[in-house]
Order: structure tokens, then C-alpha cells, then sequence
């Protein structure tokens, strides 16, 4: 099967996708025929849903586009000789009526004969001819194109009744059901809960996919940092350490140590003095190189301007042993203040770390890896960073103050660190919508669930009321998107993305042809600032058509309408694996504050208790939250029903140049090709998607392969590599301000710290070999097509 998991675990129940017709009167069959027959109208032919998508009675009111159907079975041809007929019949009808008075009785009785017995050919040769066509389409012994590879005329108002049935009143209502389980059920999974939520909602096919994975813990002793020189000893809040005998722990005791650890660190002890690396960048690292011995020390360093792991490892490469990890106060909103807020961290690139690259199933070989870095890592509330830094700075303008080491003194601790792994079960809830025409094309949704503490809830009730409103379109209409739909709901996202992972490489070998695309909805309301928009240059133009047409009745002048602006930069959340490994488009949808109380990026990579009400605090009436949904729903409705994919290659090129602004790294051969893959994108676009958006240009066998082509565009620019923290895909930037390449930005700057360009020529190697890959599959594209209009024209000839 086309989709080997979901086959398994999804069987079709549904009568939509039964492939017998149902038997149908000689009554009902006479009153459509008379009803076509006086109206010189055959509205009532409509796609039917069974799975070869043959012709055939519907109780839906969409209307049959009929574009994509070949000549010698097109159904418009044989509507036209119907209405040919018709007419003629119409006509033999009306002549006895005008010659009634010069016709006995059995003149009229015989003009009714043969008008009946015509009626009773037509229905009986097309009743007939439909017949053989799906017992033929049933046996699959001729293949035969879909009734329609374009989006039905109705289709608009399916896409339109959809988005007015998504409601803030309930997505709250969603929101509060889940925090309300969530909190009753303790640290239970509430995936149980979703699947009932889902089920309720209208969607029959569900599953619930269980990965047994090993996750890091915190030990029942509370991590310590100890001054060598007074013996005084802190928690990483900062309170001092209890001289009483431990008693035992409670639950909620329990989880308050859960954020005050590093999961996957390494545990033990280490005793060194502290430096002062502030953000830990490469910057950094070089004003201490000249002047500092750093081996075996312990940093003080912050969160943000870089992907931690990738500082991590500077640090490791450096040769620091461990690790305390802050938050600088002025780096946030003005108005929260942290003190003694401590936080956790997971130090898991993505993934269960004893299955390395390979799905956690029964039988899978398990490497124990009880830690991913050798540092001993521990994060630490910003009043005790103060404290180890004697840090004497004036406040700024804000009231804050960065926190620096202004004193000469040389401190030094001893660090603690314990934690326990476990193998623990975690589960995903996928649900399956079977699309029409393609149904081997997957557009995979994604969100994410976890206990009382973690901020999964909006998320959540936003894909659940996009279920509930798609549903009613398919069981209110008979209707089904052109491609298949995933609906998941991801479990183990806080200790890195483990459920997304592994069920991603389970299904690898199906997803690397016929994942489409991901849409990801994590952490949709974070503020009530601005709309933050965050899509592959492939999707720019979808994201951006869609937001305007969203806001267009609210907003017209571009500057006061903020977040139109769609960016590809590096996110968090369950999109990783898709973007990193299958080179699948993505988008994702998020309000945020201010642009003025953002910090440097990378912040959000501490992970704190997460209070259920935050969300209403924010978005009271949940209207943010609706946006959202509204935003994403289109963009799913887009891409599963569109007959030609809405992705824009000129796009990827266009960005593609765009990261090669800076003079310093690109050289003249890889702008050149950056050129002539503009100039192949360019004839992409123009040559092969616009004929194809033409409803009378479109063949089913050219759509098929030019779908194809835009599906896998960005699959040529993975790189094998890249530095920990950092994306594979490198279409995707650090930050919204960077102009070149990620990985030649941070090549470029490491080459400063090895003294060697070593590691700066091959990351140029590899960005030019991904252009040029990228090139040559559009031009491959190109001949493809033009061979095969070649072709054509040779055999019409």
C-alpha cells in the first residue's frame, strides 16, 4: 500500500468509500429524467465518493467540473448528445400537442408510446453505460482518470462554510475541557481524551500509536551548587539547601523538580571555578581564548542569540566541564519578572536517544544512552547568576540590567548534578481524513499534548475544532479533499520531539514520496502582539494571500497591519523531523508580543510550569485563538484540494539569492548558479503552472508528475550535516535580519576560532551543491514536459 501504516491501522468503515452503487428505483430514475429533460439541465450528475471516484447518483449539491476527464470518456460529451436528444424529444412532444385537433385518439396515444419508449432507451443505455464503467473501475481493469483532478465550482463554498464554522466559544470550550482532564488525570496521557474529543467530532478513523522511549528525569535529590569558600550551599532557585533530613516527596513536590533540571545532561559532580561567557557565542569564546585557561571550568552562561546545543558544543569544544544556564532579566518583557523562577531544559536533539535514527517498535536494538553531552548541565534562576556573578551594574531605562561579572574575585563551586532515566511509554493520536483523487498524498497537521504543566491545550482545541468543522463539510456534502489529510497530536514533545520523531521514522519510507506537506500548530497564542508567520519559501505566497485575504476588511494600509510579513526562520515544535530529514514544506501560525519585549531568539528554549488560564488571560474571548484556526484551516483546505499544489519554486529561488547578499561568503561561481536557478524557476513558473492552473490546459497525467516535481523542491537543499541546534534545510535562517546562509554564517565564524577555513570550504561545497541540485531537478522537470508536448504534437500529426 501506497501508506503502509495507516493501512494497518485504519480501516475503512465509512459507507462514503463504499465502491457499490446503491440500487435505485425506476421511479426515481423517471422523475430525474423527466426533471432533465424539461430543464435541458443535467446538475443532478455529480461526483460520487466511492473510491475510484466513478460517476454515479449524489445527494450533494457540488456541481461536476469536468476538465481533467479524457475525450473518449468524458461525461460533458455525453451530456451534450443527451441534451442533443432531449431537444428532439422535446420537440416530437410538443408537434401532437399543436396538431390536437387533427389527430384521433390513437394518434395520441401512440406520440405517448414512442415518447416513452425513448425516455426508456435513454435511461436504460445510460443506466447501462454508467453500470459497465464502475464495475470496470471496480475491477481496476481499465484505469480510468478522475471525474475531476480541479476543485468543484462548490468547493468555495465548502472552503467558506468551513471557516465559519471554526468559533472562539469553541475553541475555549475545547481548551477548558482538556486543562479540566489534564488536571484530574495527575501526569496521565491525555491522548485517550483527544481521541474520544476527535472521535466526537465527526472523524471515524483514529488510532492511538504507542513508542516505549527512554526519557531523562530528575532524581529525587535536588540538584545543588556549593560555594568552596563559605561551604554555603543553593538550590538552583537560589534558596539555600534545607539542613533538615529530606522528607519524602509528593506529587507536586515532584514536579517542581522537573523544572529545575537539564534532562539528557550528564549527572556527577564537578568542582572549578566559574567563568563568565555571557551568551556563549563565538564572539565570546574569543575574548576569553587570549586570556583565560578554561579547561574543565564551569560557564555562567545565557540563553538566547543561538540554539543552546550549538553553544553547548562550542563550550565542549572549548574544553569547559560543565554548565550553568540563566536567563538575563533584561532580555524579557519589561513587565515579567523571573527572580527565582527556575526552568528546565532538554538537551535531545529530537528523537528517542536509545534509537538513533530508527522507530522505537518492538525488536528495535537499544543503545542506553543515559546522557547526549558530556557537560554537566544545569539551569539556574537569574537571582542566584547575580549572586555568583557579584554583579555591581546600574539598572537601565527598563529597570533591568544585564548581568555581567564586574568583580575581579574568582569564585569557585562544586556542582551536583543527578538525574534518572526510565523507559516510559508515550502515545500519538493520529486520525485519518481519505482524500478523493489522490489519496496517497498526505498533508500532515500537527499538535501536541502533555500533562497539567506544559502548554499544549491551545494548541489542541485549535486542530480538534478544525476536525469538527472540515467533518461537517464531508458528512453534511459527501465531500473529500483531493489528497488525504493526517490529523496528530504528538506526545514527548517537551523532552524533544519524541513522538513526531519516531512515528515519522516509522513511516519514513511512505513520507519521504507522498508527505505533501506539515502544517504546525504549537503554541498559537503567546501574546496578543503581533501575528508571527513562519512558512518554507515554497509556501510564502499561500501564507501571504491568505492572511490578507483574512484581514483584508480590518486592514489596508500595509503599515498598520503587522505580521503580513512571512519569514523562514527556525522554530520549535513537532515540525523539526519534516523539515530537517523529509524536506517538506511547512507553516505555522502564532501570535506574540510586542516586537519592542522580544529578546534574543532561542529564548523559549526554557521550558517553565505553564499555567492553564494563561491562555484566556491573553485571548479572552479567544479571538486570537479563531484567527489561528481560520489561518490554518485555509492553508489545509489550499493544499489538499487544489488540483496544482500552491507552491512557488520562483520563490525558493528568489530566497535563495536573498542569502547570498553578503559579499564576504559567496563567491562568483555560486552566484552564477544561484542565477541560472532563478532563470530555471522562472521558466518553471511560467512554462508549466500557469497552463496548468488553466482548467482547459489540465491533463491528469501532467498534473500528477508536475505536482511531483513541486512536492520535492526542497529535498535538494538538505544538507548531510549540520552544526547541533542548526537546521539541515538550508532555506531556513537563525534570525528574521540574517542575510546569508546559517550554516556559511556560522562556517565562516568558526573558521575564526579553529584559525582554519577548512570548515568554511566544505560548508560552501555543500550550499553549492544544493543549488545546483535544485537546478538541475527543475530543469530535468522542464524536459520532461517538453518531450512529452513533443511528443503530442508528433502523434496528432
Amino acid at each position: 500500500m501506497a501508506y503502509r501504516k495507516v493501512g494497518q491501522r485504519f480501516p475503512v468503515h465509512s459507507q462514503d468509500l463504499d465502491t457499490e452503487e446503491l440500487p435505485v428505483t425506476s421511479l426515481e430514475l423517471e422523475w430525474d429524467m423527466e426533471k432533465e429533460l424539461e430543464e435541458h439541465e443535467f446538475e443532478g450528475f455529480e461526483p460520487d465518493d466511492s473510491r475510484q471516484h466513478h460517476l454515479g447518483n449524489s445527494t450533494g449539491n457540488t456541481d461536476l467540473d469536468m476538465e481533467f476527464v479524457q475525450p473518449s470518456a468524458s461525461p460533458r460529451g455525453r451530456f451534450e448528445r443527451l441534451e442533443e436528444e432531449c431537444d428532439y424529444v422535446a420537440q416530437a412532444r410538443a408537434a401532437p400537442k399543436n396538431q390536437q385537433s387533427n389527430f384521433p385518439t390513437k394518434a395520441k396515444l401512440l406520440a405517448a408510446g414512442i415518447i416513452i419508449f425513448i425516455c426508456g432507451l435513454l435511461i436504460g443505455y445510460y443506466g447501462r453505460k454508467g453500470t459497465s464503467k464502475n464495475v470496470l473501475e471496480n475491477n481496476v481493469t481499465t484505469p480510468t482518470p478522475p471525474a475531476s483532478s480541479a476543485a468543484a465550482p462548490d468547493d468555495g463554498k465548502i472552503f467558506q462554510d468551513v471557516l465559519q464554522a471554526i468559533e472562539g466559544d469553541s475553541i475555549r470550550n475545547f481548551s477548558r475541557d482538556f486543562a479540566l482532564f489534564a488536571a484530574e488525570s495527575g501526569q496521565g496521557s491525555s491522548a485517550a481524551h483527544i481521541m474520544e474529543q476527535w472521535t466526537a467530532s465527526g472523524l471515524t478513523e483514529i488510532r492511538l500509536v504507542n513508542y516505549t522511549v527512554l526519557l531523562s528525569l530528575p532524581d529525587t535529590d535536588q540538584n545543588k551548587i556549593i560555594l568552596t569558600n563559605s561551604s554555603q550551599c543553593f538550590y538552583p532557585s537560589g534558596q539555600q539547601c534545607s539542613t533538615l533530613p529530606s522528607a519524602p516527596l509528593g506529587r507536586k513536590e515532584k514536579n517542581d523538580l522537573l523544572y529545575s533540571y537539564a534532562a539528557y545532561s550528564a549527572k556527577g559532580s564537578l568542582e572549578a571555578e566559574i567563568i563568565d561567557v555571557q551568551y556563549g557565542t563565538i564572539d565570546d569564546l574569543l575574548r576569553l581564548q587570549s586570556s583565560t585557561n578554561v579547561t574543565k571550568k564551569i560557564a555562567l552562561i545565557k540563553l538566547g542569540q543561538a540554539p543552546l546545543l550549538y553553544k553547548l558544543s562550542l563550550l565542549l569544544e572549548a574544553g569547559f566541564g560543565g554548565a550553568l544556564v540563566y536567563i538575563d532579566p533584561c532580555d524579557l518583557p519589561p513587565r515579567e519578572k523571573i527572580g527565582n523562577k527556575t526552568f528546565w531544559l532538554s538537551l535531545n536533539p529530537g528523537g528517542d536517544p536509545s534509537t538513533p535514527g530508527y522507530p522505537s517498535v518492538g525488536g528495535s536494538f537499544r543503545e542506553h544512552r543515559t546522557n547526549l553531552t558530556s557537560l554537566l548541565v544545569q539551569p539556574v534562576a537569574a537571582s542566584l547568576a547575580k549572586s555568583l556573578l557579584s554583579s555591581t551594574e546600574e539598572p537601565n531605562r527598563n529597570g533591568c540590567f544585564h548581568l555581567t561579572n564586574s568583580s575581579r574575585v574568582r569564585k569557585t563551586i562544586r556542582l551536583e548534578v543527578g538525574k534518572i532515566s526510565e523507559y516510559k511509554t508515550i502515545q500519538n493520536v493520529i486520525g485519518f481524513l481519505k482524500g478523493s483523487i489522490n489519496p496517497d498524498k498526505y498533508v500532515v497537521v500537527g499538535s501536541h499534548h502533555g500533562n497539567k504543566e506544559e502548554p499544549w491545550t491551545s494548541s489542541t482545541s485549535i486542530i480538534t475544532e478544525i476536525i469538527k468543522a472540515i467533518m461537517s463539510q464531508v458528512q453534511k456534502r459527501h465531500w473529500r479533499p483531493n489528497r488525504s489529510i493526517l490529523f496528530c497530536c504528538w506526545g514527548g514533545t517537551t523532552f524533544g520531539n519524541i513522538g513526531s520523531y519516531e512515528w515519522a521514522e516509522e513511516m519514513e519510507p511512505v513520507l519521504q514520496n507522498n508527505a505533501v506537506a506539515y502544517i504546525n500548530i504549537f503554541k498559537p497564542v503567546m501574546g496578543n502582539g503581533s501575528l508571527h508567520t513562519v512558512a518554507s519559501p515554497s509556501l510564502w505566497q499561500l501564507a501571504t494571500d491568505v492572511i490578507n485575504m483574512r484581514f483584508s476588511l480590518n486592514c489596508t494600509n500595509e503599515e498598520r497591519c503587522p505580521g503580513r510579513k512571512v519569514n523562514s526562520i527556525q522554530v520549535e515544535g513537532n515540525s523539526d523531523f519534516f523539515i530537517n530529514h523529509l524536506g517538506v514544506p511547512t507553516v505555522q501560525f502564532a501570535y506574540q508580543g510586542t516586537s519592542a519585549s522580544m529578546g534574543p531568539g532561542f529564548l523559549s528554549e526554557a521550558l517553565g510550569v505553564h499555567d492553564a488560564s494563561a491562555a484566556e488571560a491573553l485571548d479572552p474571548f479567544f479571538n486570537l485563538h479563531e484567527t489561528v484556526a481560520k489561518l490554518t484551516a485555509e492553508m489545509i483546505l489550499h493544499i489538499a484540494n487544489d488540483p496544482v499544489l500552491p507552491f512557488s519554486v520562483l520563490d525558493v529561488a528568489l530566497e535563495v539569492q536573498e542569502q547570498l547578499t553578503d559579499k564576504s561568503v559567496a563567491t562568483d561561481q555560486i552566484l552564477t548558479l544561484a542565477n541560472a536557478l532563478r532563470e530555471t524557476a522562472q521558466l518553471f513558473q511560467s512554462d508549466e503552472m500557469r497552463p496548468a492552473n488553466n482548467p482547459k490546459e489540465q491533463d491528469p497525467a501532467h498534473l500528477r508528475m508536475l505536482n511531483d516535481v513541486l512536492q520535492h523542491v526542497e529535498k535538494n537543499f538538505l544538507v548531510e550535516q549540520a552544526p547541533p541546534g542548526y537546521y539541515r534545510n538550508i532555506l531556513y535562517r537563525l534570525e528574521e535580519s540574517s542575510d546569508q546562509f546559517s550554516i556559511l554564517k556560522e562556517a565562516f565564524n568558526h573558521s575564526r576560532l579553529q584559525q582554519s577555513n577548512q570548515t568554511l570550504s566544505t560548508v560552501l561545497s555543500e550550499v553549492m551543491n544544493c543549488i545546483r541540485s535544485a537546478q538541475v531537478y527543475l530543469k530535468t522537470g522542464l524536459d520532461v514536459f517538453e518531450n512529452i508536448q513533443n511528443t503530442k504534437k508528433q502523434t496528432s500529426v
